[in-house]
């Protein structure tokens, strides 16, 4: 046991461990009561597993009363659960020994998977750590951690349980196993698969691929760059060319074949599951939601530059409202739910990795800025759940030192995004959020 202790390696997993169990105690004790004795009346994830174990990719009938007939999806008299599949299956067992989707409590099963994304980020960090690649300590590597867990809208995420939130929970967990198993870019088979199973929980994942790559021609640059090139008066095509002749390309592309196998297996039984419930690869289910905003998918389809506008508004702009005190359910601007975010702006001596974690997150981030729903309903911009496992893991390479003034930053965010947790969807705190069903209000009038 000695041994073991003095490994750094063993130290870090005692601290994951620790992180898990404090986590999971916050998150329960925000969460309430009836989200951990009840099923939540969103359990659509518990819906499907249900008509999986009976043989049916529909739901064999239309949707519960409690659910309200609330984002599902209907083709030719059937009706379906259109969301990425993987929190399903993850339910398969439990629905099976409970015997039905409503004895199956599936916001308390997807609360005690909600601390798994802050602890694998945390390993990921440490193992930057461990390489020397990065200059935080384990402090700051848990302190970083946190951040993502308590102080950004991860948070609010976490103690929900329904379905658009039970998704995010699960992709965050995914993307930051990730992560974690593509630092070196060593294990590519693994990535891959971890990436293709994020795209089954979140669809932007599949975009995630830049970080792999980044990392695996990193591991397989040579040594003996031509030096005339590595200067700052060099031009980008130059540098360009510089880390092609760099690359050893007889162990990169080898890496990149056994990274886009899973990745592209599990792209294609998505295909599949697509043309057996709507009779089209490409078709996901989402035209077929019966919702009162369906007219504007009809004209201006699932993703459009007619949103764009929209979605920044509330990515850089959404505020409280004043007179009296509001939050919009289209949801908070991203700096003002984790305005540590805005280090990333300024890097100051970036560690190797940083560039490629930007990357990822922007990949992952911009088609979100396209789509034909800013989030709505949410405490904040829910989607960047997508992506910031990534920012937090470039802050962590970002630049020498994080001072106080980080710190404080963190603060006021974990204050924030408690708010958000507490309050969020809670027929008590109705009265500080303003909710206007035809999605049109974004600014107080």
């Amino acid at each position: 046991m000695r041994v073991w202790l003095r490994s750094e390696r063993s130290r870090s997993w005692l601290w994951a461990l620790g992180l898990y169990a404090g986590l999971l105690l916050v998150y329960a004790l925000v969460a309430g009561r009836s989200r951990l004795t009840d099923h939540t009346p969103f359990n659509h994830f518990a819906l499907l597993a249900d008509a999986w174990l009976h043989g049916r990719l529909d739901l064999g009938g239309p949707p519960p009363d409690y659910a309200q007939g609330n984002d599902f999806a209907e083709y030719e008299g059937k009706w379906f659960v259109p969301f990425p599949a993987l929190p399903a299956a993850l339910l398969v067992p439990m629905v099976y020994f409970a015997g039905s989707a409503e004895r199956v409590r599936d916001g308390q099963f997807f609360l005690w998977l909600a601390p798994l994304g802050p602890v694998l980020l945390f390993l990921a960090l440490e193992k930057l750590r461990q390489l020397g690649r990065s200059d935080r300590s384990r402090w700051q590597n848990f302190g970083l951690a946190l951040g993502l867990a308590l102080g950004s809208v991860y948070f609010f995420t976490a103690v929900q349980g329904s379905v658009w939130f039970a998704a995010h929970v699960v992709a965050v967990a995914v993307a930051a196993g990730y992560l974690l198993v593509s630092i070196g870019g060593a294990r590519p088979l693994w990535a891959g698969l971890l990436l293709g199973l994020g795209y089954w929980a979140r669809s932007p994942l599949l975009f995630g691929a830049p970080f792999f790559l980044c990392e695996a021609w990193l591991a397989c640059r040579r040594e003996s760059a031509p030096p005339a090139t590595e200067g700052p008066r060099a031009s980008t095509w130059t540098r360009l060319l510089a880390a092609v002749r760099a690359t050893d390309w007889r162990r990169f592309l080898p890496r990149c074949a056994l990274f886009a196998l899973p990745l592209a297996l599990a792209f294609g039984l998505s295909l599949l599951h697509n043309w057996a419930r709507f009779g089209d690869p490409f078709d996901v289910g989402y035209r077929h939601l019966q919702i009162v905003w369906q007219d504007r998918i009809e004209k201006w389809g699932l993703f459009d530059y007619h949103y764009l506008a929209k979605n920044l508004g509330v990515v850089l702009t959404s505020l409280p409202w004043v007179d009296p005190f509001r939050i919009n359910v289209h949801g908070l601007a991203l700096w003002v739910t984790t305005p540590v975010f805005l280090y990333l702006l300024w890097p100051r001596q970036a560690r190797p990795g940083f560039v490629g974690l930007l990357l990822t997150a922007g990949s992952v981030g911009l088609p979100a800025l396209f789509y034909q729903n800013t989030g709505w309903m949410q405490f904040g911009y829910r989607f960047s759940n997508d992506y910031s496992v990534f920012l937090f893991a470039a802050l962590a390479l970002s630049r020498p030192r994080l001072g106080p003034a980080f710190w404080a930053l963190s603060a006021w965010a974990l204050v924030v995004n408690a708010f958000g947790a507490v309050t969020f969807d809670r027929a008590e705190y109705s009265r500080f959020y303003y909710q206007q069903p035809s999605q049109e209000t974004l600014y107080q009038p």
